[in-house]
C-alpha cells in the first residue's frame, strides 16, 4: 500500500511543524502529457536542493519524532471489511484517512518532542485514539485490527472493484501497467509458495506498515540514514508480524518481497539489464539527502509526471523556501524502506528520515517498543566515531534485510565484530537475538537517555524487546504458532484456522497486553 499511499500524498507522510497532513494528488490524465517539462523540472528542484544544502537553508536541530500507523479492517468473523468510506464516516477525524485498499484505513499521530516521557504520551495518545476508532468502525460493521498483512485476506479480495473510490488510485494503476507493458505476477517462495500469474495494484495494499519519523539538520542527515539502513535487519527479525498472505505461509515479514514483485514495473528483459527496481533498498551508503534525490532522478522515470507551476529558483532568490513539488512527487513514487523527505513548515525548509521497513502491530506497546529501539539504537549508530556503515560492506546490509525478512526472530547475520576496523572485514556471524540482547539493547538504552527520554520509559519499551529476544516471540512467530495449533489440535482446515487465528489476535491486540505474553493456540 506504501507506493499508492504516498503518492496519493504528496509530502511524503507527516508534516513536523505546522505542515498539512493528507495532502493529495488532483490529476487527469490529460496532465500526464510532457515528461520532458517535468524532466526538466526535476532537474531544477534538485538544483535548488543543492543550493539549499550549500548556503545552510534549513531548520535549526529539532528532536522531533513523527508516526503513521496503516490499519486493516475485519469483520466479526475476522475476515476482510471492504468499507473504509463507511468507517472513515462514522470515525469522522482528519486524523484518519482512506487508502488504496478498501480493507484499510491510516492514522497519522501527531509529532512528539523525543523527549521526557514522550513514549507513555505516545501509549495514552494512540491507545484513546485507537479505541474509539475501533468503536466507531464497528457501527459501520468493520473492527480495526493492526497487523502487518490480515491472515485472511485472500487474492478475491484484491480487484480492482476492492480499490478505494477515488480518481487518483486508478490513474496511479494505469501508469503502473503502463510502465511494465503486461500482467504483474507474484511468485514467493517462504515456508510455502505462493505462484500467482496476475494480479491488481490493489495486491499492495495488503501490507500495512509503520512509518517512523526523524526530523535531522542536513549535517546529519546522512549518518542518521546509513545507520537506519544498517539496522534494517535487526528491525524486521524483531518486528516481523506477515507470515500469511493469500492464505499461504511465506516469510516471517512477507510486505517486503510482496511490495517489491506488486509494485515492479520491469519486465523480465529490463530486471536482465540490471534496472533497478522502484521498490529498493539501494545499494550505497551516502554522504548527503542530495545522494538520494539525485539518484531518483538518475535512476527512474516518472510514473506521475505533474508539474507544478513555482519556479523553486526564484523563491529562493527571494528568500523563500520552495515547495519542490516535482521532487517531492517523484520522491514519493519510490518505495525505500529509508526514504529521505523534504518538507516545508511554517515557511522554513526541513529534512526527515523516513523508517517505513516494520509492519503495523501487534498492539500499541510493541509499537511503541519498535519505535523505542529504532529511536535509541539510530542515536547511538549514527554518533559513533567508527560508524557500523564503514565496517559493514552495504550488500551484507542487503541481504541482513532479507533475512531479517525471510526468518524474522530466527534470522542469522552478519555483522562487525566490535574492535575490528577495516571495511567488509571483521564480520562475525550471529543469530538476531543474540545481536540484539549483546551488542544493539544496549546502545538503544544508551541513545535513549542521549535523547533525554524519562528511565521509566525507557525501562519499560526497550523491555519488551528484550523480552521478545528472551522467548523469541514476536507477531509472526504468534500467528504461525498458533495457526498451526489450531490446525493439528482441532482438525480446522486452512481458512477456518486463519479465520480463528485472526479472531484471537484482534482480542489480544485489544487487550493490549505485548505480544511475547499471548498464550499460544
Amino acid at each position: 500500500m506504501m507506493l499508492a499511499r504516498s503518492v496519493d500524498r504528496v509530502l511524503d507522510g507527516v508534516a513536523l511543524e505546522e505542515g498539512t497532513v493528507g495532502e493529495k494528488v488532483v490529476a487527469t490524465r490529460a496532465e500526464l502529457a510532457d515528461r520532458q517539462l517535468y524532466r526538466c523540472k526535476l532537474h531544477t528542484c534538485l538544483e535548488a536542493l543543492g543550493r539549499m544544502l550549500r548556503e545552510d537553508r534549513f531548520d535549526r536541530p529539532r528532536a522531533v519524532m513523527g508516526l503513521e500507523i496503516e490499519l486493516n479492517l475485519a469483520d466479526e468473523q475476522g475476515l476482510p471489511a471492504m468499507n473504509n468510506a463507511q468507517v472513515l464516516s462514522a470515525i469522522g477525524s482528519s486524523d484518519f484517512q482512506t487508502e488504496l485498499g478498501r480493507f484499510n484505513i491510516e492514522v497519522n499521530i501527531t509529532p512528539h518532542r523525543l523527549c521526557g516521557h514522550v513514549f507513555e504520551e505516545l501509549r495514552e495518545e494512540i491507545d484513546t485514539g485507537l479505541r474509539y476508532a475501533d468503536r466507531q468502525a464497528a457501527e459501520a460493521g468493520a473492527r480495526i485490527v493492526m497487523v502487518g498483512i490480515l491472515p485472511t485476506l485472500e487474492h478475491a479480495h484484491t480487484g480492482l472493484d476492492a480499490m478505494s473510490h477515488n480518481q487518483r488510485y486508478s490513474l496511479l494503476s494505469d501508469q503502473i501497467l503502463a510502465a511494465r507493458g503486461e500482467d504483474i505476477a507474484l511468485d514467493i517462495e517462504g515456508v510455502e509458495h505462493l505462484q500467482l500469474e496476475s494480479i491488481t495494484m490493489v495486491a499492495e495494499a495488503a501490507a500495512t506498515s509503520l512509518q517512523l519519523h526523524l526530523q535531522v539538520t542536513p549535517e546529519r542527515f546522512s549518518s542518521v540514514w546509513n545507520a537506519a539502513q544498517a539496522i534494517c535487519g535487526p528491525q524486521l527479525a524483531l518486528g516481523a508480524n506477515s507470515p500469511f498472505l493469500f492464505g499461504r505461509e511465506l516469510w516471517r515479514e512477507t510486505r517486503p518481497v510482496l511490495f517489491q514483485q506488486a509494485c515492479d514495473t520491469r519486465t523480465a528483459e529490463l530486471k536482465a539489464q540490471g534496472v533497478r527496481p522502484i521498490t529498493w533498498f539501494g545499494e550505497r551508503w551516502v554522504d548527503s539527502a542530495y545522494d538520494l534525490f539525485e539518484e531518483n532522478l538518475r535512476y527512474f522515470p516518472a510514473l506521475l509526471p505533474i508539474c507544478d507551476d513555482e519556479d523553486p529558483l526564484k523563491v529562493l532568490a527571494s528568500g523563500g523556501a520552495p515547495r519542490l513539488a516535482e521532487m517531492r512527487l517523484h520522491n514519493g513514487t519510490i518505495y525505500r524502506w529509508n526514504r529521505p523527505v523534504y518538507d516545508v513548515a511554517g515557511g522554513v525548509a526541513h529534512l526527515r528520515v523516513e523508517n517505513r521497513a516494520l509492519p503495523a502491530g501487534p498492539t500499541v506497546a510493541d509499537t511503541l517498543a519498535n519505535a523505542a529501539f529504532y529511536y535509541g539504537l539510530v542515536r547511538v549508530l549514527a554518533e559513533q566515531p567508527r560508524p557500523v556503515w564503514t565496517r559493514l560492506p552495504f550488500e551484507r546490509a542487503d541481504e541482513n534485510f532479507r533475512q531479517g525478512a525471510r526468518y524474522g526472530i530466527d534470522a542469522v547475520f552478519q555483522w562487525p565484530r566490535p574492535g575490528r576496523a577495516g571495511r567488509g572485514g571483521g564480520l562475525q556471524t550471529v543469530s538476531a537475538v543474540d545481536l540484539v540482547l549483546n551488542d544493539l539493547l544496549p546502545m538503544a538504552y544508551q541513545g535513549l537517555d542521549e535523547w533525554g527520554v524519562e528511565p521509566a520509559d525507557r525501562d519499560r519499551y526497550l523491555g519488551i524487546i528484550e523480552q521478545r529476544c528472551l522467548r523469541r516471540t514476536n507477531g509472526a512467530s504468534w500467528q504461525s504458532a498458533t495457526f498451526h495449533r489450531l490446525r493439528e489440535q482441532y482438525g480446522m482446515d486452512r481458512p477456518a484456522a486463519l479465520a480463528a487465528m485472526t479472531r484471537r489476535y484482534a482480542e489480544h491486540m485489544r487487550g493490549g497486553e505485548p505480544v511475547h505474553t499471548w498464550p499460544v493456540g
